[in-house]
């Protein structure tokens, strides 16, 4: 290989691993414990995971590192598009579907 790629140094690595734990633990913790009524811990799960994504993202996929991140940046945007139409939809449906008529 001519070009030498960019893979992140061992310490992003680290911390991005360190904050990974830390984001998992937490609402395992949180739920075993029984520490928050339902809707603060859904909320707080929801935090945590996107904190997670956030995570994983940046510091081991690097999506800001590329020099043209645009087809990489609209690939993952779509996809996030279909995750939220998937998970809103079916939160939407079994809100509504659980009522009898």
């Amino acid at each position: 290989m001519s070009q030498q790629e960019n893979h992140g140094s061992t310490k992003a690595y680290v911390i991005g691993f360190i904050l990974s734990i830390i984001l998992t633990i937490i609402p395992i913790m949180l739920v075993l414990n029984h520490a928050m009524s339902a809707v603060p811990l859904v909320v707080t799960i929801i935090i945590a995971a996107v904190l997670q994504f956030l995570v994983q993202l940046i510091l081991f996929m690097h999506i800001r590192e590329s020099e043209k991140p645009g087809w990489n940046v609209m690939a993952l945007i779509l996809g996030m598009i279909f995750v939220i139409t998937i998970v809103g939809g079916s939160a939407w449906i079994m809100t509504f579907n659980s009522q009898s008529f």
